[in-house]
């Protein structure tokens, strides 16, 4: 029988699993070779990677388009920095030197006066009444009863313990561990020395670089400067070059383009009426315009006497038009009677 599963997730973020029901294979009790093993489709959603096991009400599922944190990625990058530079800080701080051959570094007091190196615990008294009862009686001492026989020896003396030939094995202890202390304190006061004449060596020799580069780095500044100072002198002669070589050009085109702008102008200028003769000058703006007006008021009595001799003549005719009709008036009438 074939199963099959589906699982299908809703838009809401839930996720549900739907398989069909099927046989349970026969297992066989020795496993089989890996070319003839067959991959099943389990049906059991506890065997499925897909379920979600444990507390889900906490759980912060995010969506697969959903991008991280820029506050929280800011913050990580500033932890990583920060334990970087802690780390490199580390690596590049000085260190004490490495110990000789046979030797091995152990933590002293190096001050003038040796300080005993112990933990106060702060404590305090209290104290209280208790009310007035009867202490209980002490308990009485347990006394086996005796058992078995009394039975005495003898001992000579330096049967069991011989002083002299006993202490021997701890005078020896003793002083051979007082004697390799004292060889490690020696030791210790010889390294120290050593130490400390390798770290003034080393702050002269610090030293020495230091004030061989402040040298340096004097040098160098005035180095620097000298070629500032350089570059800006040769800067200003190549500007002055140039100002000049512009000014030279500027002249040369100045007189080029003024030989020919001069007779050009006091061309362009007396066409435009700019240079002009008194007598014409006079002419056209006193004579003409008199002349002009005069003619004009001569015209315009010569149209008003036009208008007045026709006004008269249109009155004279209307005139003898009346006459002349009272007259064939008259006549009609003289011819009727």
């Amino acid at each position: 029988m074939a199963s099959s599963s589906h699982g299908h997730k809703h838009s809401n973020g839930l996720y549900t699993f739907s398989s069909r029901p099927r046989p349970v294979e026969s297992s066989s009790k020795c496993r089989e070779p890996s070319s003839e093993r067959t991959q099943y489709n389990y049906g059991n959603i506890m065997y499925d990677r897909r379920v979600v096991r444990g507390n889900t009400y906490a759980q912060h599922i995010l969506p697969t388009t959903a991008q991280p944190d820029p506050a929280e990625t800011q913050k990580q990058m500033i932890k990583k920095r920060a334990a970087a530079r802690k780390q490199a800080w580390k690596q590049w701080r000085l260190r004490t030197p490495e110990a000789l051959q046979g030797r091995k570094h152990i933590d002293v007091q190096t001050e003038l006066y040796l300080e005993e190196l112990s933990d106060h615990i702060v404590s305090t008294h209290a104290e209280c009444q208790t009310d007035a009862f009867l202490d209980k009686p002490s308990t009485p001492l347990f006394i086996p009863a005796k058992s078995g026989k009394d039975v005495g020896t003898q001992i000579e003396e330096g049967e069991l313990f011989d002083f002299d030939r006993e202490v021997q094995p701890v005078l020896e202890v003793l002083v051979g561990k007082t004697v390799e202390q004292a060889l490690l304190e020696v030791m210790e006061e010889e390294e120290l020395a050593c130490l400390k004449a390798q770290q003034r060596a080393f702050e002269e020799l610090r030293h020495n670089e230091l004030a061989e580069v402040e040298r340096l780095q004097e040098q160098e500044r005035r180095h620097s400067e000298e070629k500032e100072r350089r570059v800006a002198q040769q800067k200003e002669v190549l500007k002055k070059e140039r100002e000049t070589a512009e000014k030279i050009a500027a002249r040369a085109y100045t007189q080029q383009y003024l030989a020919d702008l001069i007779p050009a102008v006091f061309t362009s200028l007396r066409n435009h009426g700019y240079f002009y003769d008194p007598v014409e000058k006079d002419i056209e703006m006193n004579f003409f315009p008199w002349l002009m007006a005069e003619v004009n008021n001569t015209l315009e009595k010569r149209y008003i006497a036009r208008e007045m001799l026709d006004a008269i003549i249109c009155d004279v005719t209307e005139k003898r038009l009346e006459e002349f009709k009272e007259l064939d008036t008259q006549s009609a009438r003289d011819w009727q009677v």
